[in-house]
């Protein structure tokens, strides 16, 4: 005999499981949300407690002590000497790629240079390769200069990598820029450097901000070639950073670390409002 299952009944099993549904989504993304943050922040929420721990032993999941111990040694020693001269060569670094690369990216853009993808994969080569030979060989050339262990030298191993994002930003930065605004220019009696400096500037501004931004951030960060280059004589914040943790000096090293993350959480603020979709896609055309 067959059993006849009330209408009734079986709309609330359906009206159940229409209510499960979202809250099995909602489940799955709390936890892909949670899993997120923990990859990412997880390693920085151990970095800022070694910056505050006076005294952490094994197998204590905690400081047994905390304190500014450690930020007040790192302030009062040679810290803030590499924290300066770090940022005085980003500076640096930054204004002569923008010298430099501002035109020639301009020039590649517009296809006014012969060669153009053989000359953006010049420009490519120095970070298809492991850092360290690169730098290593790059070493050798200037060890023949004298230049090895001075600020010169020291800015000129920045720049071979900051050239390689400044050039391949900014050509995507200009080739954004519709050129029917230089050819109206043209039509209005503009000249070529007028049109330059008064139409496609101004609106490749935010892009050349942005590119400048990402340009600094690179040769604050920079390791390899400030070992390599300027240690002993003149030590940038990554290198000081890299002794501390190499001294076995967890703390020291967290402080540092925490001071190098703060510039660049900044910058990269300010580096979303001036990045733009346009030059994202203009990358697929360089």
């Amino acid at each position: 005999m067959n059993k006849v299952i009330p209408a009734t009944a079986s709309n609330g099993s359906l009206d159940l499981t229409h209510r499960k549904a979202p809250f099995a989504r909602m489940t799955r993304r709390l936890l892909i949300y949670v899993g997120s943050i923990f990859f990412i922040f997880g390693p920085l929420s151990s970095l800022i407690l070694w910056s505050v721990a006076e005294k952490w032993f094994w197998p204590s999941p905690f400081p047994s002590s905390w304190g500014f111990k450690y930020w007040t040694q790192v302030f009062e020693g040679k810290m803030l000497t590499s924290l300066g001269l770090s940022f005085v060569i980003a500076i640096v670094v930054t204004l002569l790629c923008l010298v430099l690369t501002v035109p020639l990216s301009y020039l590649i853009a517009r296809n006014r240079l012969p060669l153009k993808h053989f000359i953006l994969l010049l420009f490519l080569l120095p970070q298809a390769f492991p850092q360290l030979p690169v730098f290593t060989n790059a070493m050798v050339f200037l060890y023949r200069f004298d230049l090895v262990g001075t600020l010169t030298g020291l800015t000129l191993i920045h720049l071979v990598g900051a050239i390689v994002f400044s050039v391949w930003t900014l050509v995507s930065v200009f080739q954004s820029v519709a050129e029917s605004m230089e050819e109206a220019s043209y039509m209005l009696g503009g000249g070529k450097v007028y049109t330059f400096f008064h139409v496609v500037l101004p609106m490749a501004a935010p892009g050349i901000i942005a590119g400048s931004l990402l340009v600094f951030l690179y040769s604050l960060d920079e390791f390899t070639g400030s070992l390599l280059i300027g240690a002993p004589f003149h030590i940038t914040m990554p290198v000081f950073m890299y002794n501390a943790a190499n001294g076995y000096e967890m703390q020291v090293a967290s402080v540092t670390s925490v001071l190098l993350m703060i510039p660049g959480i900044v910058l990269l603020f300010f580096l979303q409002r001036f990045m733009r979709s346009e030059y994202l896609a203009a990358f697929g055309r360089v």
